[in-house]
């Protein structure tokens, strides 16, 4: 390249209407949304740099500076921005140099000097909004660089430095304690420690606000009885710090969850601290079970609650349908009759999403005898060893189970729906222990073990499916799953199957090419889930690769320096920012290149 320390140029006030884009220019992707914010910064702040030009056949073509020139020409009705001030290329190989000497040079502010600019400026009085159009950035994303900016100076000096990242920086907002932010300071600066981590040093006790305990006794009651909390502003939740005080509030809350419930008619209610009650724990406390007395729906109550239940999968239902079909849901689940309340209890226990579950009808030892006298539990019909043998062999009656299901097999072809409706009943997991088919489904891993952002799924593959509970009556349940339809079985069917779905790789060749499976329509690429997972050579190597640089490029061996977290903060940026990949001016193969873009071994 020539020695360029000798170019003169001077600049020259032009019509805006004589300017145009340069085919030299190598900005061809821009946000429209970015390009309306600068529009706001120009008009707010003036033209801060000129742009470059050069005289063309046609007229003064923008070389660099083209997203000024885009956001300038919304500002035409203001006088000011109809002259603009240009430098002049004196030659084309100075304009082609300027065109890609820009872009390459550019380089974001560090985000550490971001948080110290945003806190001086609001230190003299510019409003959020002022520091936004200032940098052209959300309101959003200055409430966040704000937060930041009342960290202790040593928090942003390692921030600054590299020694921890900018999502550690977020973790230390959480603490209000200067010195314990210090000391841990000192403990993670270089460690690479988990934000998670982070926190639980800073406050180790914290209990969040989506504890079941903290949904259960509300953030008020727990305020009001002196709790104190904080706040994880990156987070969006509140840390209660005081899991003593909420323990107490729980407790208590809970017992009267208890009491209420032995009011309505009960012999006794008993608060069970954990957050499930399986079989195993009634029956280690020799508890036996009855069960409500099931009611049965007329024809025309049978028609509606089909047509309510339909209209509530497809999210048609209003408030008034949703309590008939509820209305009509306790009529088939039964109730409990005063006589068997009169000899057994609840067990009461909040789950994890911090409501109120009762397992109800269970008989205590002590109260066996009588409540079998007046039949409300049956008495056992365990055989001892003087009963009558039968005249039936085991291997026999073996034989005549199998014909019995053989014949049961040749009736349901019958019913091809009743057979979706069961294939679906146990695929959910509903059916409890009780399997309907002799298959068996094995659990198909599809998240990371480690939990990450960037990777999301259809709430259909991930949401879980509640199964039924001991002791629960199911061809009761297994009528009411069917009852919703052989649309909704299909769904449930399709959703479970899907689940599972996992296959080598020539079948799953097939089913991509089918379904048109596209990775980075669930997986984005970043810091946390990738990045910085992997080897700083291997970054310099993709940040060539897909910028489609020589390894003597500016750009690449600037890259090279960076420490490893800056070198995975910068991949991150070029996969999930747009306006980072504006910024470099990206072609728009290059931007195709790292929209398809996955690691090696995924595809």
């Amino acid at each position: 390249m020539n020695d360029q320390s000798q170019i003169t140029a001077h600049v020259q006030d032009v019509p805006f209407a004589d300017l145009h884009l340069s085919d030299l220019n190598p900005r061809t992707v821009v946000s429209e949304a970015s390009i309306l914010t600068l529009a706001d910064n120009i008009s707010a702040y003036g033209l801060i740099q000129n742009i470059a030009g050069f005289t063309e056949e046609n007229g003064i073509g923008v070389v660099v500076g083209g997203r000024r020139f885009r956001a300038l020409a919304f500002l035409q009705d203001d006088p000011r921005f109809q002259t603009v001030s240009v430098k002049m290329a004196p030659d084309l190989e100075t304009a082609q140099f300027w065109a890609t000497s820009e872009n390459a040079q550019r380089e974001a502010l560090h985000p550490a000097d971001e948080i110290r600019d945003f806190g001086a400026m609001e230190k003299r009085g510019a409003t959020v909004a002022d520091i936004a159009v200032a940098y052209g950035a959300t309101e959003a994303h200055v409430y966040r660089r704000l937060a930041l900016a009342n960290l202790p100076d040593p928090v942003i000096d390692a921030l600054r430095s590299g020694e921890i990242s900018l999502s550690n920086a977020a973790a230390f907002t959480i603490s209000d304690d200067e010195k314990l932010t210090l000391e841990i300071l000192e403990n993670v600066r270089g460690q690479g420690e988990s934000d998670h981590r982070i926190k639980k040093m800073l406050k180790p006790d914290a209990v969040k606000d989506s504890d079941r305990r903290a949904v259960f006794v509300g953030i008020e009651a727990y305020k009001a009885a002196g709790g104190r909390t904080g706040s994880d502003l990156f987070a969006e939740e509140v840390l209660i710090d005081d899991p003593a005080i909420l323990d107490a509030l729980f407790g208590t809350k809970l017992e009267e969850a208890a009491a209420t419930l032995q009011a309505e008619g009960w012999k006794w209610a008993e608060a069970i601290g954990d957050s499930y009650i399986g079989w195993y724990q009634i029956e280690e406390m020799k508890l036996s079970r009855i069960y409500a007395e099931g009611g049965a729906l007329s024809d025309d109550q049978s028609e509606t609650y089909d047509t309510l239940s339909d209209q509530a999968e497809q999210e048609v239902l209003n408030d008034d349908g949703y309590a008939q079909l509820a209305a009509l849901q306790d009529i088939l689940d039964g109730s409990f009759t005063e006589d068997q309340k009169a000899h057994a209890g609840v067990l009461v226990y909040i789950d994890t999403h911090g409501a109120v579950q009762v397992e109800a009808g269970l008989v205590k030892g002590t109260d066996k005898k009588a409540a079998i006298d007046v039949g409300v539990l049956e008495k056992s019909n365990h055989v001892g060893s003087t009963a009558t043998k039968s005249p039936i062999s085991q291997k026999l009656a073996m034989d005549l189970g199998r014909i019995a299901t053989g014949a049961r097999q040749d009736a349901a072809l019958r019913d091809p729906e009743l057979l979706l409706a069961l294939f679906a009943f146990q695929l959910s997991g509903k059916s409890g222990y009780t399997s309907a088919f002799g298959l068996r489904k094995d659990d198909v891993p599809k998240v990371p073990s480690t939990e990450m952002s960037g990777y999301t799924l259809d709430e259909r593959l991930t949401k879980p499916t509640p199964s039924a509970k001991y002791g629960s009556d199911m061809a009761r349940v297994f009528r009411a799953y069917k009852a919703k339809g052989p649309e909704f079985v299909m769904e449930e069917i399709i959703r479970h199957l899907a689940s599972l779905l996992t296959v080598d790789a020539e079948l799953a060749e097939v089913i991509d090419k089918a379904v048109e499976t596209n990775i980075r329509d669930n997986f984005t690429p970043n810091a946390e889930n990738f990045f910085g997972r992997v080897g700083g050579p291997y970054l310099i190597q993709q940040w060539r690769d897909l910028l489609d640089l020589k390894e003597d490029h500016p750009t690449v061996t600037t890259f090279a320096k960076l420490k490893k977290s800056e070198k995975a903060d910068k991949m991150a940026a070029l996969f999930g920012n747009d306006d980072a990949q504006e910024a470099r001016g990206l072609t728009e193969a290059q931007v195709a290149r790292i929209a398809a873009w996955v690691p090696e071994g995924m595809s």
